[in-house]
């Protein structure tokens, strides 16, 4: 016997352990980040908040943000990341994984613009551990069909 005392975690608990390791990838000065796409209990891609390929990191070239004191959750298009959530939809559409109908784990609640990708994709379920100062994010949200109920740890959003 391996002497193991910690419960087995739930597949929400599991999966969330995996965004949040993703997280620890992002090199966002601010807020780090994880994403994970998930269909019939199957990793689909990950995702943290960085920089496009081959171009510089926050760390390396600072945070336009900071600088220009945006607050959080305003003038997404003001920084050089690419969230975690768009990155793991980016990172499933170059391997030609069919997202439709996934759920999407996130260690943070989604913006305006995240949700609206996550809403034409077809996600039917978000599973989310941290909040995001974004309002219009959740409108979108309910409004495409999405209710929400809080389930432990996790803020959880099914399609209707």
């Amino acid at each position: 016997m391996s002497g193991r005392t910690e419960e087995r975690p739930g597949w929400d608990e599991y999966f969330m352990r995996l965004a949040e390791l993703a997280a620890t990838r992002s090199t966002c000065l601010r807020r780090q980040v994880g994403a994970l796409l998930v269909a019939d209990r199957r990793v689909l891609a990950t995702g943290y908040n960085g920089p496009p390929r081959r171009l510089s990191h926050c760390r390396e070239a600072g945070c336009l943000r900071e600088d220009l004191q945006i607050p959080s959750g305003q003038r997404h298009e003001i920084c050089r990341a690419i969230h975690a959530e768009q990155n793991a939809i980016l990172q499933a559409a170059h391997h030609g994984v069919l997202v439709r109908r996934a759920a999407l784990y996130s260690t943070h609640q989604p913006c305006a613009i995240c949700a609206k990708l996550i809403l034409n994709l077809d996600i039917t379920r978000l599973v989310l551990r941290g909040d995001y100062p974004d309002e219009l994010a959740l409108d979108l949200l309910r409004e495409g069909g999405f209710r929400q109920e809080e389930a432990g740890d996790f803020t959880v959003w099914t399609k209707k």
